[in-house]
């Protein structure tokens, strides 16, 4: 088959099934935001679309417009690509969170579309109005989430077949779309992220090398924000150092903001140590910003407690390495971690909210490493049952590729009725 690939940042998602789909005689091609442009994955042939400048508009319909003028550069992009080249896809799969896929049947009218259906916007349930710290569940607020759905839920409609990692994602679709979508992991590569007891990681700036053994407790997400639970791990974590004057903490992530509102005033990194400070031995606690994979991997191995905090959104690929790596994960009690973590059996689980419960939990798996080594071994046997990339996740996602982007036989599946 002729496969295209979308996504603003490929590959994404697709940095394995790209690859695996070309190896095995397809014909792969991509279209990325050349913004974010990488270098080609093997068998892959890149092409790139320019982002458009937003509107800058605001309140309801803003982020459909802006949705809708990226999908419109995409699809001009694609037609570009047909017309130069005579680049007509069986398959089109991309991400539908930025509008990319909204108008390419407009390009290419036979080919199948498939959406990578990560999550969609609700209301009430998932992260909207889930923290009210942060997040006041009014009418207004209401409404304006349910607008931010509306790319996304137009993609679904037109798509052929779709693919989320969870079945909780899955779930977030309502349920005259949820057939359409097949749940298979992204899978994590068993071999390379393993427990090692020889791990080691030096931290920058200092003497100190941490080793496997070692009393260490990492945080790691894609930025430091209240989305991922930083605000509950940083007030927790005055205590956890009271009561353990050995442990060390590796925290891991850039000062940005991936998810939800931005501080009042500089970072939510900066906030939320502001308000502990005076309570931190702070020559204990080593924020290393955004690290090299290998970093992470040895971090991994060498945790004695890794804490994971999610607001009931998308499942981090941290988490699952973490367990991979054999790490003990407490996690918080959140749909998401759920479907993953069962509490006493691969892992620990604690109320989002509940600091104190934190400070507990990490101080009691800190004391005593030993105690939870059956449970360490049960994660890592969890991501060999149900996310081992080579020997579970990829065959099936190529299987539903392949299986995704025959024709139906139906004729009329793209006609409008009486017309």
């Amino acid at each position: 088959m002729k496969i295209l690939f979308v996504h603003q940042n490929f590959p994404g998602q697709f940095i394995h099934l790209a690859p695996a789909l070309a190896a095995r005689g397809h014909q792969v091609l991509s279209m990325g935001d050349v913004a974010n442009k990488r270098d080609a994955l093997p068998g892959v042939r890149n092409f790139w679309y320019r982002s458009p400048v937003k509107d800058r508009l605001k309140g309801l319909g803003s982020t459909f417009v802006d949705m809708a003028a990226c999908g419109e550069m995409v699809a001009g992009a694609c037609a570009q690509l047909r017309d130069r080249t005579g680049f007509f896809p069986d398959v089109v799969f991309g991400h539908n969170g930025w509008g990319e896929m909204l108008f390419l049947r407009e390009v290419w009218p036979d080919a199948r579309i498939l959406n990578y259906a990560e999550l969609v916007y609700r209301s009430r349930g998932l992260d909207a109005g889930f923290d009210p710290e942060f997040h006041k569940p009014d009418l207004k607020g209401r409404i304006v989430t349910t607008s931010r759905a509306a790319h996304i839920l137009q993609s679904m409609i037109y798509a052929d077949a779709a693919l989320s990692p969870t079945d909780w994602q899955a779930a977030s679709f309502p349920p005259d779309l949820r057939h359409k979508i097949t749940v298979i992991h992204d899978g994590v590569n068993v071999d390379e992220v393993r427990p090692d007891p020889a791990a080691r990681l030096a931290i920058p700036g200092t003497d100190l090398v941490l080793r496997a053994g070692d009393e260490v407790l990492s945080f790691v997400n894609r930025n430091l924000e209240p989305y991922r639970g930083y605000h509950t791990f940083m007030r927790a974590l005055p205590d956890v150092l009271s009561a353990r004057p050995d442990a060390q903490v590796v925290i891991v992530g850039g000062d940005g903001q991936s998810y939800g509102s931005p501080p009042a005033n500089g970072t939510w990194k900066q906030a939320f140590l502001d308000e502990v400070t005076d309570r931190l031995d702070l020559s204990r606690v080593h924020f290393l910003g955004r690290i090299p994979r290998s970093h992470f991997l040895s971090l991994m191995q060498i945790t004695r407690v890794h804490a994971y905090l999610t607001y009931p959104f998308v499942l981090s690929w941290s988490m699952i390495e973490a367990m991979s790596a054999g790490a003990l994960v407490i996690g918080s009690a959140t749909a998401p971690v759920q479907e993953v973590i069962r509490d006493g059996v691969n892992g620990r689980l604690v109320d989002f909210f509940d600091v104190k419960g934190w400070s507990e939990a990490i101080i009691k798996a800190l004391a005593k490493p030993e105690a939870d080594g059956a449970l360490r071994a049960a994660a890592r046997a969890t991501v060999l049952e149900k996310y081992d990339l080579f020997g579970h996740c990829l065959p099936r996602l190529v299987q539903f590729a392949e299986q995704a982007g025959q024709p139906t036989g139906r004729s009329d599946r793209r006609t409008v009725p009486g017309l």
